[in-house]
């Protein structure tokens, strides 16, 4: 295969990773941290803008990375409208929303701006987003929710879970697209995806309060219960959302976000700790097991994947309630910088063609 050049930036609230790979190769992987300090300055997320592409530019020089060389930067997909998952060429529909998005800020927002920027600037380079968070394929059963005022949105780790599913696929010599998979991410936040030949036809929203509780996400709560709760007088709307996003799950059961850390001490001997711990896989379980009948029962394999992954004890609690369904392959961790690269490079090669934001 012709070789390509390609970075990659992924903005988070508190660093900026860039990777340079040739193909899917790494040369050069950075993570930049910013201080609060640095950021105290800017009121809007993408008011940051200038200053991370500063750094990115400072970044790649004192690497001596020729960026002439470059055909592609790809960008972390930001908050954007609804979208099916693909690659996306940055166009100037895509860049009004990533400034002033639909949904809201978000850090990874500065990724498709800033790839837009320095592709731009450069010979032969084209900047493109891929498969973002809000990824849209869900099957209209899943959008329907209780009550019509209320509706289901698609929020999850979109890049990461369609990285390793092709991961996967190509491992045993199949096609992403003709296999049923059951993928769970285990970070931050938890979410669990029914993907249905290429597609995902289901997912928990794993960011506002839906599935299984992770070490920072409250996930799915007793209704009737919050609303009291809400009603209470004793919070306000910004305590109650942080419950839910930030300051759920492990964080508040335990005051730690650490999956590690909880399991060192459940190890030790806390059975408080312990309880939790083995709570969070129970409930990842259960999630697992609702999008079995999403995919009529015919699911050739549960993948499982994300930083919590790492731990042996957490990810055997799970497999032992679940792997009767379909066969459970594990890959730990996760490599979003990789999956840019793999994302571009679809792309160059002909694989696959860029879609159009509208």
């Amino acid at each position: 295969m012709e070789e390509f050049h390609i970075l990659t930036i992924n903005p988070g609230s508190t660093s900026t990773k860039i990777g340079v790979y040739i193909n899917t190769n790494p040369v050069f992987v950075k993570t930049i941290r910013h201080s609060g300090e640095d950021l105290a300055g800017f009121e809007k997320i993408t008011d940051q803008y200038a200053f991370r592409k500063d750094i990115i530019y400072r970044e790649l020089k004192d690497a001596e990375v020729n960026l002439n060389n470059l055909k592609a930067v790809v960008g972390r997909g930001g908050v954007v409208k609804p979208i099916p998952s693909g690659v996306y060429e940055v166009n100037e529909a895509l860049i009004h929303d990533l400034k002033d998005s639909p949904v809201g800020e978000h850090a990874s927002n500065l990724g498709g701006l800033i790839a837009y920027d320095i592709a731009r600037s450069l010979p032969n380079a084209r900047a493109f987003i891929a498969d973002p968070v809000v990824v849209d394929e869900l099957c209209d059963y899943a959008r329907v929710t209780g009550h019509p005022l209320l509706k289901k949105v698609s929020i999850f780790h979109a890049l990461n879970q369609k990285a390793i599913a092709r991961e996967h696929a190509k491992s045993i010599m199949r096609k992403y697209e003709d296999l049923n998979l059951i993928v769970v991410h285990l970070g931050g936040g938890i979410s669990v995806g029914a993907h249905q030949k290429g597609r995902v036809i289901d997912v928990n929203n794993a960011l506002d309060g839906d599935g299984p509780f992770s070490p920072e996400r409250s996930g799915s709560l007793p209704v009737a219960e919050l609303t009291r709760l809400c009603f209470s007088g004793k919070y306000t709307q910004k305590e109650v959302l942080k419950m839910i996003t930030g300051g759920g799950g492990l964080m508040a059961h335990l005051g730690t976000n650490s999956a590690y850390e909880v399991e060192q001490k459940a190890a030790a001997g806390d059975e408080h700790f312990r309880l939790i711990f083995e709570a969070m896989a129970y409930h990842v379980s259960k999630q697992i097991g609702s999008m079995w009948p999403v995919l009529n029962g015919k699911v050739d394999g549960i993948l499982i994947t994300g930083g919590i992954a790492n731990s042996k004890t957490f990810v055997n609690l799970i497999i032992q309630r679940v792997h009767r369904m379909a066969p459970v392959y594990v890959y730990p961790g996760e490599d979003e910088m990789r999956a840019l690269a793999m994302n571009g490079l679809m792309i160059l090669s002909g694989a696959a063609q860029p879609k159009i934001y509208e």
